[in-house]
């Protein structure tokens, strides 16, 4: 079973802070009946200099993408959401945290256009661990291949981090569930492997990263190009190129990207161990590395952390 939220006091919305309780909708709001929103996931962490939120300008960019894929008018700068993120995150006297800004289509329309509905932007941050579990960060994950597929390129952008497109992902994420498994990895259309429910995949063959190329079918995840910066500074070769089913189960080592599940291993697919069944040492070296850099440990050499504590615009 999935944990509830742990509710903060405030919540962003539309140039306001408002009470976490008072966060609601109409019934008939768009979102409601046709899925049409788009969001975020970022992470702020409690770091050695202090918190920061990690990739926060990266994040804010794909999130105003994904408003033009939509023809949502976003009336948002970034300069107004970065300091919305960050002053949020202070009023709810976090030091580490997940910001989920959502942009949504509101009560307006009755038909499935949604030229008449306003757009609405929200921000919402609340503690949240380790996404699959911190056993599963430590030793690993035992994930499926799910019978669900990934829709095709023209179906549905899948660029865009759109509301809608999670519920193939929630059919995926139950099934493997209730089958036993922690995750589930879903092929494209052409049976080959594109990502998991929440999560990017990569996996290691005789000492390099290989994982699926941006293809129509994933979501091109942060976590996933920080994984590649990550190798290409340490000297690990990184290919994408299509990944064929089988090559999950004679990878030397596999493992999972996202905000929320940062870096996790997979120790066994369909049951099949991955290697020896237990965390290789690549996946080791980029997870311990990637929380180095999230927490201040290591130099932030790319530009990624924003600092919390630096002066804020009023919002």
């Amino acid at each position: 079973m999935s944990a509830r939220f742990q509710a903060t006091e405030w919540v962003w919305h539309d140039g306001t802070l408002m009470p976490w309780a008072d966060a609601n909708l109409h019934v008939m709001s768009h979102v409601v009946h046709y899925g049409s929103s788009v969001f975020e996931g970022i992470r702020c962490y409690r770091g050695v200099n202090g918190s920061a939120i990690f990739r926060l300008d990266d994040h804010l960019r794909r999130f105003i993408d994904s408003c033009r894929i939509y023809r949502m008018p976003m009336l948002h700068r970034v300069e107004t959401l970065r300091d919305a993120c960050r002053a949020l995150v202070q009023a709810n006297n976090l030091e580490e945290c997940y910001i989920r800004p959502i942009a949504l289509r509101g009560y307006g329309a009755a038909g499935v256009n949604p030229a008449g509905s306003p757009v609405h932007t929200w921000i919402m941050c609340w503690p949240w661990g380790a996404y699959l579990g911190e056993e599963g960060r430590k030793h690993g994950i035992d994930a499926c291949v799910s019978s669900w597929r990934r829709a095709a390129p023209d179906t549905f952008p899948l660029l865009a981090k759109a509301g809608g497109n999670y519920l193939s992902a929630q059919l995926m994420k139950m099934e493997a569930n209730e089958n036993g498994y922690a995750e589930a990895i879903a092929l494209g259309v052409g049976g080959l492997v594109s990502e998991a429910s929440g999560e990017n995949i990569f996996l290691v063959r005789r000492g390099e990263l290989v994982t699926p190329p941006i293809d129509g079918s994933l979501l091109p995840g942060l976590t996933r190009d920080s994984i590649i910066a990550i190798a290409h500074t340490m000297g690990v070769p990184v290919r994408e190129e299509p990944i064929p089913r089988e090559m999950l189960y004679t990878a030397d080592e596999l493992f999972l990207t996202g905000t929320a599940a940062e870096v996790t291993p997979v120790r066994s697919v369909d049951r099949i161990p991955v290697g020896s069944g237990e965390v290789g040492p690549i996946t080791r070296t980029m997870q311990t590395r990637f929380n180095a850099i999230v927490r201040g440990e290591a130099e932030d050499r790319f530009g990624w952390l924003t600092p919390l504590a630096q002066e804020v615009a009023h919002v």
